[in-house]
């Protein structure tokens, strides 16, 4: 009788440890089960969990009966890396990345894969997650602004290009290409630099002004510093660019500094 209970015991366990977990043997009595992490990945791992929290609390189950709108950023992120660490939750981990970025996603998207993985839990496929989340939003943004609006207001010129150019750590330079009724015909980046500068070309930007048959043009380029402040050389490059336009019968409508949440405009300035 005892064989036979020892039997089915050992039948149950078997049945746990293939379901849940992997079996640790001792002798006799000792036999006992060691629950494994559910996950284990490129140092990522979990053995905390969120499913004994109530069920509209959980991240995905709270998308699935709230909708979007109900998640916290963190909790959007937690769906993203689905689990923490052996000390946090999916959502304490997320809040943790989010604090560390000033609970800012722009400041969050920042962030490299490397800089990511610094955060305990969080291992390359995770990282890489975040990023490519984060990257989507961003061209979810640009679809939008792809819309060719008419610009007329330094603020419209803005909000289409500074998706594009506000958050980078290097400089760009970007010019809009309108029509006489000044809606966006494209627009190029034609020049990348360095986190301090990059370069121009005037005659890039004519020739390119003239091929896509632009009435009217607004340049633009990013200070990664943040400082909107134009140097001499945005201040030379602009009246260049002004004369230069004025011989093909061009207008040059405005020249854009952008910064991470807010921009300089020189015809807003008198600077035009």
């Amino acid at each position: 009788m005892h064989f036979f209970i020892w039997q089915r015991i050992h039948k149950l366990i078997f049945y746990l440890n293939k379901k849940f977990a992997i079996p640790q043997f001792g002798e006799g009595k000792n036999l006992k089960l060691m629950l494994i992490p559910e996950e284990k990945q490129n140092g990522e791992r979990q053995t905390r969990s969120i499913a004994q929290w109530a069920e509209e609390d959980r991240p995905r189950e709270k998308l699935l009966l709230k909708g979007r709108n109900a998640l916290s950023d963190a909790e959007l992120i937690a769906i993203l890396i689905s689990s923490g660490n052996d000390e946090e939750s999916a959502v304490d981990l997320a809040r943790r990345i989010l604090d560390a970025s000033q609970n800012n996603l722009l400041e969050l998207s920042k962030l490299s894969v490397n800089d990511l993985k610094k955060f305990r839990g969080i291992g390359e496929a995770k990282a890489l997650s975040i990023i490519a989340a984060l990257e989507l939003g961003k061209r979810r943004q640009r679809s939008s602004a792809m819309e060719k609006p008419v610009i007329l207001s330094s603020q419209k010129a803005y909000d289409y290009i500074q998706a594009s150019l506000s958050d980078l750590a290097h400089e760009e330079f970007v010019v809009l290409y309108l029509n006489k009724s000044l809606k966006v015909i494209t627009h190029d980046t034609l020049s990348r630099g360095g986190l301090s500068g990059t370069v121009a070309d005037v005659k890039i930007i004519l020739k390119s002004a003239i091929e896509k048959l632009a009435t009217y043009i607004i340049v633009a380029h990013n200070h990664p510093s943040g400082n909107l402040k134009p140097s001499h050389q945005d201040i030379e490059l602009t009246k260049k660019l002004q004369e230069a336009c004025k011989l093909v019968e061009i207008i040059l409508n405005d020249h854009l500094i952008i910064g991470e949440n807010s921009y300089y405009s020189f015809a807003d300035h008198g600077m035009m």
